[in-house]
């Protein structure tokens, strides 16, 4: 192969239009309440052969890079995660991850097989590609939802863990071990390749972390390629020794995420950006993928049929059974089965049965295709609606009060801006009045563009910024006092108590 100057121009010359056209579609999708997967899909069909003529067929090439993709927005997820919020809900999201692919992939592929007519090997690949929720999909939608932390623990956790069985099942179907090993056998399989990876994932974790605090690099900039060098370091690690990578990559991202390492937030900047980036490729790599030609109506009556299926019947019992380890309201149990989006993962996963050549691979990726548009499209935005009607939005956070947080790395410590809005209760209250945990301080008011250091007896009013200190670990205690009296006033602890 020659390098051919002329055509790395033309790349970097459509990839720079593609990727900034992709960045501002961020805004439109976010105002519509649409995942941005969507217009990146669409953006890969009019790229593609049947609109401007990129001709893009190679199933391996795809998998390859999907697989990398993923493994990136993975590493973000693992970085940007809170382990004190995700850990109570940990238990459910773990569940879900397991015992709720399990019963989904079930579900549909029984359906599949009796109701649409699919053979068993292409109904089960179905069941196993469609069963796992993604967390692009899932969080760039609920952004815009308010909900308590143990929703989003459970979603998070599930969305983060649930890729590293499907693809082992998926990998196991399409290469036809399962004849050779049985189903014992393939379960075996699956424990020791999660089993395998999350060792590796703590491993790479704790070790980077004491490795982080202890070396003294010369530029900020290092710290972030250091830290995403050692997530994927666990994943070549586990995936040399035949175990999950992804699941030693989350792992990993979610230790390395929470531990106390220099420069976070510019690591975790970093890590969202780059996962941006993975992400707007992935999409559009899979819209060139697609030939639309392909996409008769009997393709669309498959997806939709196979889409009620998941939907209606296989993600409520997956939620249902695996909530017994951890029983919540009905209303929440709803709720998560509603919300059990599907992004690129389904989509990537059918790159597996198409590059090992499995029969109906290219059926297979055309119907996960429309179920994934079709159903992303009626779940996508409704999900603040069905919050709101069954009652698990989270109104008992204030949402008249701004508040935002920088790190102050050297010191251990948090530097939040508030904004007094107009129906705020701190209006009126007096800085000694907030009674905030010791060690936090209000240290600085702006007011109508001055700036006023704040005595103890400085009356609060709308439409000021605070500028409030506090160290790492009085954070989350600062910040529920300052929404108690945002939402009730002065006397807001009592009232909530």
């Amino acid at each position: 192969m020659t390098f051919d100057l002329h055509q790395f121009d033309q790349f970097v010359l459509i990839g720079s239009v593609v990727t900034l056209a992709a960045i501002l579609a961020v805004r439109l999708s976010s105002r519509a309440g649409l995942p941005s997967l969507l217009i990146y899909l669409l953006m890969g069909v009019v790229l593609g052969e049947s609109v401007i003529g990129i001709d893009f067929e190679d199933a391996e090439l795809a998998h390859a890079l999907g697989f990398g993709a993923l493994a990136i927005i993975l590493a973000e997820g693992g970085l940007t995660t809170s382990w004190r919020e995700a850990r109570p809900a940990m238990r459910l999201g773990l569940s879900l991850a397991t015992v709720g692919i399990a019963v989904s992939v079930a579900v549909v592929a029984i359906g599949s097989h009796y109701l649409l007519g699919l053979p068993w090997e292409l109904a089960v690949l179905l069941g196993a590609v469609c069963s796992p929720t993604d967390a692009a999909a899932v969080f760039s939608v609920l952004r815009v939802v308010p909900l308590p932390k143990r929703l989003i623990g459970s979603l998070e956790a599930e969305s983060g863990l649930n890729d590293a069985p499907t693809v082992v099942l998926v990998t196991l179907i399409s290469t036809g071990a399962v004849a050779d090993q049985g189903v014992l056998g393939m379960f075996a399989i699956i424990v020791f390749e999660l089993v395998v990876g999350v060792a590796f994932g703590l491993g790479a974790g704790f070790g980077g972390a004491w490795l982080m605090r202890r070396v003294a690099l010369p530029s900020s900039g290092l710290y972030p390629l250091a830290v995403l060098c050692l997530a994927f370091l666990s994943y070549g690690a586990s995936v040399a020794v035949h175990a999950s990578g992804f699941a030693a990559i989350y792992v990993a991202a979610l230790v390395l995420g929470n531990a106390d390492l220099p420069h976070r937030g510019t690591t975790r900047s970093f890590a969202e950006g780059i996962a941006w980036l993975a992400q707007i490729g992935l999409f559009v790599m899979l819209g060139l993928l697609l030939s639309p030609a392909r996409i008769d109506l009997d393709v669309v009556v498959l997806a939709v049929t196979a889409g009620l299926i998941l939907t209606f019947v296989a993600r409520p019992v997956s939620v249902l059974v695996s909530s017994v380890v951890q029983p919540m309201p009905w209303r929440e149990v709803t709720f998560l089965s509603w919300a059990g989006l599907r992004g690129a993962v389904p989509i990537v996963l059918t790159t597996i049965p198409l590059a090992e050549g499995v029969d109906d691979a290219e059926k297979l990726f055309d119907i996960v295709f429309v179920i994934v548009i079709v159903y992303t499209l009626l779940t996508g935005p409704t999900l603040p609606l069905v919050a709101r009607v069954l009652g698990v939005d989270r109104k008992s956070e204030p949402r008249d009060l701004d508040l935002e947080a920088a790190p102050l790395e050297r010191v251990q410590a948090d530097l939040l801006q508030i904004t007094i809005t107009p129906l705020s209760h701190l209006h009126g209250v007096e800085v000694g009045e907030l009674r905030l945990p010791k060690g936090a301080s209000v240290s600085l008011v702006i007011r109508a563009g001055e700036t006023l250091v704040p005595e103890r007896r400085t009356v609060l009013k709308h439409g000021d910024d605070l500028l409030v200190v506090t160290p790492r670990k009085l954070r989350e205690r600062t910040e529920e006092r300052l929404r108690q009296v945002s939402a009730r006033g002065r006397l807001g602890q009592w009232l909530d108590e």
